[in-house]
């Protein structure tokens, strides 16, 4: 880059003492139209558009004339060194303006990533504590819970099998006090039916 500025200066430098110091005057006259312009477009780097510049040429050059008195290979020298100079000038402001885009995007995203490093992942993290907390609560309170209806079903079940036990015992105690009270009165009615036939014998 340094060189290829130095290069174009020598080269204004020899232009100038070649043809003389009205040599701009007279290019200035002949050049109404830049020949050489430069255009931009956009390229899109992982997500980041970055602007491109490019130089291009339009319409015919109106110097071919300049210099023709003297100092016009000189001229033209100078103009060719400048023309490269200008594309290593568009070059390199187009790496320029990548690199200042491609930073500011860098920037960008590190602010983002050490917003959710800092002040989202901490608060998933809380969040993620407290539904687990509250899960494990919800579980304890289950479990507290099918404890205690396990306890109430199973007094529930011995208290209906005492029930029925006792149930069954009083139905046993009232058969037998029944088979008891059958047998006495079949007793009474032999001992009756004794009694009558006795008193129907005859000495």
């Amino acid at each position: 880059m340094g060189e290829i500025m130095k290069a174009s200066s020598f080269a204004l430098t020899e232009a100038k003492y070649a043809a003389g110091e009205n040599i701009k005057h007279s290019v200035l006259e002949n050049v109404h139209d830049a020949s050489l312009k430069v255009r931009s477009r956009q390229e899109n780097v992982a997500g980041v558009k970055l602007p491109k510049f490019e130089y291009f040429t339009e319409g015919d050059t109106k110097n071919a004339l300049t210099g023709l008195a003297r100092g016009g290979q000189q001229v033209q020298q100078c103009r060719a060194a400048y023309v490269k100079a200008i594309e290593v000038l568009v070059e390199l402001a187009s790496l320029q303006t990548s690199f200042l885009t491609l930073d500011e995007a860098i920037k960008t995203t590190n602010r983002r990533v050490n917003a959710l490093e800092n002040v989202v992942k901490p608060r998933l993290e809380n969040t993620i504590s407290y539904i687990k907390g509250e899960l494990d609560e919800l579980e304890r309170e289950d479990f507290f819970w099918l404890k205690k209806i396990q306890g109430y079903k199973k007094r529930e079940i011995e208290r209906q099998t005492a029930a029925a036990k006792e149930f069954a015992e009083e139905k046993f105690v009232e058969k037998v006090s029944l088979q008891k009270a059958i047998s006495l009165n079949s007793a009474h009615n032999l001992l009756s039916a004794g009694m009558e036939k006795d008193e129907d014998i005859i000495f």
